[in-house]
């Protein structure tokens, strides 16, 4: 990459560290919110990783229900549901 391409490349990351200094201090901004949930997700990603030792168990994902796809779950489980044709 030429001269060029390191100036504009400057420019490009100059800008973009601009909006994001100014979105975080923005009145209407939710800085501590958009912080406390990336360090709660971290910190679930870091117990997850060490369950097989600690023995922590987060259980099944909030989109893993079974319904219609959609998030909309039936609330009603079918006899024999996640087994090999109703046998246990």
């Amino acid at each position: 990459m030429g001269e060029i391409g390191k100036d504009v490349v400057t420019v490009a990351l100059a800008i973009v560290g601009l909006a994001t200094l100014a979105v975080l201090v923005s009145r209407n901004a939710n800085t501590t919110g958009v912080l406390n949930s990336s360090s709660s997700a971290f910190n679930s990603a870091l117990a997850t990783a060490e369950g097989p030792v600690t023995g922590y168990n987060p259980g099944a994902p909030i989109y893993a229900s079974s319904g219609t796809g959609f998030g909309l779950g039936t609330g009603i489980m079918e006899p024999g549901a996640g087994t090999f044709g109703g046998m246990a």
